[in-house]
């Protein structure tokens, strides 16, 4: 039998004194082939990401390996100096990461990116090195490479910035990929093309590919094996299709059952005057090719109604308006044309200072709260700033920080600590409670879930629906999941190229859609989920 690619045995890593639990992860042990697709989920805190960063010997300076080996290509790499451990990443072994708008660098152009993978790691010549990055950009799928060459990341989709950088970490051709929940942020039809890319990968090259994710949509697509982790255990390990539809641990069972997500069940909603009246709203963005300027209709005569209490569900693929729609309706974008109503104010053409009086009115929990928190500041301090900054005392910000903190699930000590302190879905309960600080009537959330494992969306999504009752919020609930907008929303508006292009209640369009694009998008999310209904009923194949 060959020797595995990768073999790692009894590996832990132990977290710094005072954290939750001793270990990040302890007494790992996985083998590896080449040209083999392995999955490693478990929920947020389980030591996913940690193994990953072990594995390239990119761990956080507070952690540290407690014990075991690990083994790449026959060559323990744990005695190796940080010299010895350079050469190898990115050109042995490379890293596909989260969120691309953050790994790719804002400034530089995509095409000097890939290439400065190149110039590291490879001996060609300046203008081999220009050719292989048209070649890189065409294998990953991407038109007009010649154009997307002098492209900067912001220009692009996050489909688009994804396979950039799956461009950058395939430039010198290594042994090894692992990417870090690669998918999570990308709608279905986004992540279909994204997964169908790796597999392209590792079928030309006989790469390894390690696809750490929460989703168990994505394991059903493409594991060839599967490695369950809970709180820094393997709990299960096993092929594909023997941990999906027979699993032997109760902790996977949960996993799969949560990851099926139910409709939420029909309720009367406020009869009341709508809160929030959007009529024709549309706006252009303007890109620059050459000496030329294109405008782009991001929105296009875009109409919706809010009303007390009620959920809307805004979906749609990558690129479709949801978030420039968010943002418009927050002010951060200026309305070319149209009408936003908040009650009876009407906010388009509003100056900055008449927007100071709104928007304590109308919040936001943006998509990746670890983004959103400035790491160098306290948790209460972040919570405090917006209050304070707007007349309300100190002590009374204080007092209603520290009570919302706990009515997210979160202990008094959480005011004190840092963002780098929580996990994923305890920052996103953060985010919640500092929208919430100024009381607002309506809140959007543009995709709060999205990056979460599937035990701690649930619990996010229970969170928001017992806030809602609780405070009598109006919710925008904005993601490219179906099947997660169905389990929160009561009416659901679909977007495409800026446009709705079909709207009414939740049970109505998902049973009778009009439109062929909600169709389209009904059968991508039916095709990720039906195996998942299947697990978290005990049917097998």
């Amino acid at each position: 039998m060959t020797e595995p690619l990768l073999d790692i045995r009894g590996l832990s890593v132990r977290l710094p004194a005072g954290a939750p639990r001793t270990h990040a992860f302890t007494d790992v042990n996985l083998q590896l082939n080449a040209g083999e697709l392995l999955c490693v989920v478990g929920e947020s805190g389980s030591g996913k990401s940690t193994l990953g960063a072990a594995i390239l010997r990119l761990l956080a300076p507070e952690l540290r390996v407690d014990g075991g080996s690990l083994v790449f290509a026959g060559q323990e790499l744990l005695s190796l100096d940080d010299r010895a451990m350079t050469a190898i990443r990115g050109w042995a072994i490379s890293l596909v990461s989260q969120e691309p708008l953050l790994a790719l660098n804002p400034v530089q152009r995509v095409g000097a990116q890939i290439e400065e993978s190149l110039l590291l790691h490879t001996a060609l010549k300046r203008h081999e090195r220009r050719a292989r990055v048209l070649e890189l950009l065409a294998y990953v799928g991407l038109p007009d490479p010649e154009r997307l060459r002098s492209a900067y990341p912001f220009q692009l989709s996050g489909g688009q910035r994804q396979r950039v950088a799956i461009a950058i970490a395939l430039a010198s051709e290594p042994r090894l990929l692992i990417a870090d929940e690669a998918t999570s942020a990308l709608d279905a039809a986004t992540r279909e093309q994204i997964l169908a890319l790796l597999q392209q990968i590792q079928r030309d090259r006989g790469m390894a590919v390690i696809l750490i994710t929460h989703d168990f949509a994505v394991v059903s697509r493409v594991a060839d094996r599967v490695l369950v982790m809970e709180a820094g255990r393997v709990v299960e390990q096993g092929s594909g299709a023997q941990v999906l539809h027979a699993p032997r641990s109760d902790y996977t069972r949960r996993l799969l059952a949560a990851a099926a997500l139910k409709p939420r069940p029909a309720r009367a909603i406020s009869s009341e005057a709508p809160l929030l009246q959007v009529q024709r709203l549309s706006k252009q963005h303007w890109r620059r090719q050459g000496l030329r300027r294109h405008a782009i209709a991001a929105l296009q005569q875009v109409s919706l109604e809010l009303r007390p209490g009620e959920t809307l569900g805004i979906v749609g693929e990558s690129g479709s308006g949801k978030s420039t729609l968010a943002r418009t309706l927050l002010g951060s974008n200026r309305a070319d044309s149209g009408s936003i109503r908040l009650g009876d104010q009407e906010l388009v053409g509003l100056n900055e200072a008449g927007w100071r009086t709104v928007r304590p009115q109308i919040q936001m929990v943006f998509q990746d709260p670890g983004a959103s928190f400035n790491p160098r500041r306290r948790i209460g301090a972040a919570l405090i700033a917006g209050p304070v900054a707007l007349g309300i005392p100190r002590a009374e910000a204080e007092q209603r920080a520290r009570s919302l903190l706990q009515r997210v699930g979160l202990p008094d000590s959480a005011f004190d600590a840092y963002p780098h302190a929580f996990s994923g879905g305890q920052r996103q309960r953060i985010a919640i409670a500092r929208a919430l600080m100024l009381a607002p009537r309506v809140l959007v959330a543009d995709e709060c879930v999205s990056a979460l494992d599937a035990l701690v969306q649930a619990q996010v999504l229970d969170l928001l629906e017992s806030l809602q009752r609780e405070l009598g919020l109006a919710l925008i609930f904005i993601t490219h999941d179906l099947g997660v907008a169905a389990r929160i929303s009561d009416r659901l508006l679909v977007m495409q190229h800026g446009q709705v292009v079909e709207q009414g209640g939740t049970t109505q369009v998902l049973s009778q859609p009009s439109h062929p694009y909600t169709r389209t998008l009904l059968h991508a999310c039916a095709a990720e989920r039906q195996p998942l209904l299947r697990s978290a009923m005990g049917e097998t194949r």
